[in-house]
C-alpha cells in the first residue's frame, strides 16, 4: 500500500506529471506514491520522471486503459 495515491486519470500530459511532483515534494525520502493514469504517453512519461527526479519505480501496470505506477520517492 502507498503512503499517498493520487488519480490523474483523464488527464494529459503534462498534468500527470506535475501532480506527481507536488505529491512526492509532501512524502519522506524512501515514502511511496502510487499514481493512476490514463494517458498513454504516462508510461515514458513516469520512466523519465524517476530516471530524473533518482525515484525507484517499484511496480508499473496498465489494465482497461489505466495504468498504475507506485513510486519511491528518491533522495
Amino acid at each position: 500500500m502507498a503512503d499517498k495515491s493520487i488519480d490523474a486519470r483523464h488527464l494529459r500530459c503534462p498534468f500527470p506529471i506535475l501532480k506527481a511532483t507536488k505529491a512526492m515534494r509532501e512524502l519522506p525520502v524512501g515514502g511511496t506514491l502510487e499514481v493512476l493514469a490514463t494517458d498513454p504517453g504516462s508510461e515514458g512519461d513516469f520512466e523519465a520522471f524517476c530516471r530524473v527526479g533518482r525515484h525507484e519505480m517499484l511496480e508499473q501496470a496498465a489494465e482497461d486503459g489505466v495504468y498504475r505506477f507506485l513510486i519511491r520517492r528518491g533522495e
